[in-house]
Parts: C-alpha cells; structure tokens; sequence
C-alpha cells in the first residue's frame, strides 16, 4: 500500500508527532509510507525519522510566513479546532492540491481539523483513515458539531483508547464509518531493561500545567524526607519551568529532584530508573507510561481519562491513584521505594505486558484496519457522496459549500433508494 499521514507540524514535539514518527515507520517495513507536514519552522525535525519514510512540507514558515494568503482566515480548517489560529488560506489551498494530487491509497490524518480536510477533499478512490489523538469529550461543542458532519465522508475513525472509541460511537452516529482503538506504539526497546536496583524516580513530558508535575514533585518530597537517597528526575521542556524549579527550591529538594531539559530518545533514560511517574489531570493516552514500561519500569500514574487505565495493571504492573491526590501520589511511591522485591517484580510485569505496545500488533491492527477501508472503497461497498456527482475538493469554499455537499449527496441517494425500491 501507498501510505500518506497528514500532520499539523511534524518538527516540532509532542505526543502525536512521536507516535507517528512510530507507526510510519514501522509501515515502512513493507509499505511506501510519506509523512505530509503542513507547516515547518526549522530544518530538520526534532525527532528521528526512520529514512525509509518521505517528509515533505506543505507550508515552509521560515519564508512563507508572510505569504499574503497566510493573512486570510482558513475556510476549511473548522475554526473551533485548537489549531485554527495557525491555519490559513495558504494552508487550505496547499492541502486542498496535496489531497487532490496524492498517490496514495489511504491518507491519514492525525488530528481533527486535518480530518475535516481529508473527509471533504481526498479523492473517490482513497481510503480515508482520521486519527483522534485526543478525546471526545475534550473536544468543545462546537467543534464536535463540524466533526459530526465531516466525520461522516470518512472509511475509518480510530481513538487510541477503547473508551472514547465508545464514546464516538455513542454519541456522534456516524453511519457507514468503522470507529476502531488504535493504540499508539513504541519501538521495541534496543537496551537491557532497568534491573530495579537504581533509586531513581524517572517522569518526561511537555511542562504544562495539566501534566501536574507540581503535584509529583511535592509528592516526592515525602519520598525524600524518608529516603534522602532517592532522586527525582523529569525531561522535558514547557511554560511551567520556572514554576516548578522554584517549587524545588522552596520544597528544600535542590538536591533531590531536577529538571533535566527535553531528551530524545528518552530510552536511555528510562533504563536508569526504577519508577516511572505520570501525574496529569488529563491524559488521552499516555505515551510516557508505555515508553517506561516498555524499559521494565513500574508506573505510579494517577487514573485520569482515559488512557493510564487502561495501559496500566493496577497493583499488578504499576499503581493508579486518584486524580490530583498528593498524599495517595506520595504514598504509591513509597509502598514501591520501600519494598525492592515488590518493585522489581511490577518491573518485570510491566516489561511483559507492555509488549502489546510493541510495533508488530500496533501495525498489524493498522493494516487490518487500511486493508478493509480500502477494500470496501474500491469495492464500491462504502458509500461514496462525490461518485455520484459531488464535488470531492471544496477548495477554500467554506462550510457553506460544504454543507451544500452534503445536502445534495443525501438526496442523491435518497434518489437511488427510491429508485431501488420502485424496481
């Protein structure tokens, strides 16, 4: 298969990026995959791209950030999406003649303004696969209305978790569209695994305030105050640092617990560890969690939506505390700092379950799902409004256009129904 994933900005970082950079990759193995960024502000990405995959701007800021299209407000991109501000015309007519131009035969987009573009704008004969990184729920009422519409001209939804892949098919009736989980996937690990023995407490992501490492880090001044021995470490980069280095040094945990900057691959630091930490409030998924667990560490997560339930074995591989509870944080923390046996066994545990993150059945539930979407495409087995004399490519038309679109393909079939059922 020919592969395309159609991302907001694949040089920057975050979890999306990350994940795929992943499952491009791996594709890679036995596909021809490209990965379409519809802005660049820098030369090379900040993460690792396997070779075999193609990267191609769509949008080069670091010229064009002038350009006099880049000044009109996008029509397509739905303006509830939380990206919207950094869309414009420019991007609406760019991605408009890469979906129109593609050669490949699924397109995959990665986040829900880059769906909207997919549904109303991919060709007849492309499989058109929406990732939803996020969640149902987070996303605001008016943008669940645009993706209500639009998501509907789509083959495929998949959700990394089962329970918003739940929610979509409860509450948004999206007819004729296979709403499937898709976990994200971590890379098979190439070091030994952590061995238990460091007294090192390891957490990584973007320093923002949903992340709450302001509630790990004076949980862990419990852990210090008991065991002075044991350090805190957090990677990443993010608006909260000053924040939390001043909440380090107020606590008395100079010494104890640092900020260690962004680190990528994050593999060689995880090993060093023995616990991995996540404290957010929100959480769709929860790369770090895999990422730790795939390094043989036990994870101290708090239970928030949706993703750590369901990664982590509560007890068994790791511990789930309540949201935004310091005193149960510090607590889970302790019963694993305290007892060796118990920690390297959940590390042991943590290694072994976390093997369904693994690239080999992330892919293979991917291609399933491409396979079947192209396949019921091609076959004339999903309904396809455009084929019956609708406009596959709204260009920078608006939401007008696009709901007169869709009006006429209702009627359109209506027709064909009726028609059906005369003969």
């Amino acid at each position: 298969m020919r592969i395309s994933f159609l991302i907001h900005n694949a040089y920057g970082i975050g979890g999306t990026i990350t994940t795929t950079f992943n499952l491009a990759g791996a594709l890679a193995e036995r596909h021809d995959v490209e990965i379409v960024s519809v802005l660049r502000h820098r030369e090379h990405p900040n993460l690792t791209l396997d070779s075999r995959v193609r990267l191609r701007p769509l949008v080069d800021l670091r010229r064009e950030k002038d350009h006099d299209l880049h000044a009109r407000p996008a029509r397509v991109f739905p303006a509830a999406e939380y990206r919207y501000h950094q869309y414009s015309e420019l991007t609406d007519r760019r991605i408009a003649e890469c979906l129109g131009t593609t050669e490949a035969d699924v397109v995959v987009g990665t986040r829900p303004g880059l769906n909207v573009h997919l549904a109303l704008q991919a060709p007849p004969h492309v499989a058109r696969v929406g990732q939803e990184h996020l969640t149902l729920d987070n996303h605001p009422p008016a943008l669940r209305t645009a993706l209500r519409r639009a998501y509907r001209r789509l083959d495929v939804l998949t959700t990394v978790t089962e329970a918003d892949a739940a929610a979509y098919r409860r509450k948004m009736r999206l007819p004729g569209v296979r709403v499937a989980a898709l976990p994200n996937s971590v890379p098979d690990p190439v070091l030994p695994p952590a061995d238990g023995t460091a007294k090192l407490v390891v957490a990584a992501g973007r320093l923002v305030r949903v992340k709450r490492y302001d509630l790990l880090i004076e949980a862990f001044a419990a852990v210090a105050a008991e065991h002075p021995d044991w350090r805190l470490r957090i990677y990443g980069k993010g608006e909260e640092h000053d924040r939390l280095r001043a909440l380090i040094e107020r606590l008395g945990l100079s010494g104890h617990a640092f900020l260690m900057g962004a680190a990528a691959p994050m593999e060689a630091e995880w090993v060093k560890g023995s616990i991995g930490a996540a404290t957010s409030d929100f959480e769709p998924f929860g790369m770090t969690i895999v990422e730790a667990m795939r390094c043989g560490l036990p994870v101290v997560s708090t239970d928030c939506p949706h993703g750590p339930g369901e990664i982590i074995a509560d007890g068994v591989d790791g511990r789930l505390v309540p949201v935004g509870d310091r005193d149960a944080l510090a607590a889970a923390l302790l019963d694993l700092v305290r007892d060796d046996g118990r920690r390297r066994r959940m590390g042991r545990a943590a290694l072994e379950n976390a093997r369904r993150f693994g690239p080999a059945p992330v892919v293979a539930r991917a291609e399933s799902l491409f396979t079947e979407a192209l396949a019921a495409r091609s076959g004339g087995h999903r309904p396809v409004p455009e084929a019956a004399g609708v406009p596959g490519a709204l260009v920078s038309r608006g939401f007008a256009a696009r709901d007169l679109a869709q009006a006429a393909a209702a009627g359109v079939l209506r027709s064909v129904r009726k028609a059906k059922e005369r003969r």
